[in-house]
């Protein structure tokens, strides 16, 4: 969409290719600083609210992709990606590890990663029909999808109790 190229033969095509690395590694380094920063939004607001915060950035992230036609400023929506992955690899199973038995806990974060598994099985299985019938071919749709996926998961983070003790108010 940036590079407006659909032909993979184009010079356009394949520079869009080449920046999406780019996009991918500045991701990864986002995601790496914002690692070391959510144990202080942690502290100062707590799991749910932390958590909602960095979904919340990475959803808006995602949807920004189809409103942004420079693609150097993807790398803004990229930290916000990159603040999304850095909380979704750790406070799910902070939230779920404070609200578990102690004796059962292996069970539990098991069943919880087929909560894991299975919407990213159902997105790979059904992913490519809905993009062809809903969106008509246009993938850029199908971040917006995600992008509003994750507002909805940080709202239902809201939902999740949260052990006393963790700075949240």
């Amino acid at each position: 969409m940036q590079f407006g190229a659909s032909d993979p033969q184009s010079a356009a095509y394949n520079a869009g290719a080449n920046w999406v690395g780019v996009l991918f590694a500045a991701y990864n380094g986002f995601a790496a600083l914002a690692a070391i920063a959510i144990p202080w939004m942690v502290r100062a607001w707590g799991l749910r609210n932390s958590h909602l915060i960095n979904v919340c950035l990475g959803g808006a992230g995602l949807i920004s992709f189809v409103l942004i036609h420079d693609p150097h400023w993807l790398l803004l929506s990229m930290l916000g990606v990159g603040c999304a992955w850095a909380s979704i690899l750790s406070l799910p199973y902070a939230l779920l590890s404070d609200n578990l038995p102690a004796a059962k806990m292996g069970v539990y974060m098991g069943i919880f990663n087929f909560f894991i598994v299975i919407p990213q099985l159902l997105a790979a299985s059904v992913l490519g029909a809905l993009l062809k019938w809903l969106f008509h071919g246009q993938p850029v749709y199908a971040l917006v999808l995600g992008g509003a996926s994750l507002f909805v998961a940080g709202l239902c983070t809201l939902g999740v109790r949260e052990a006393t003790g963790t700075g949240e108010t």
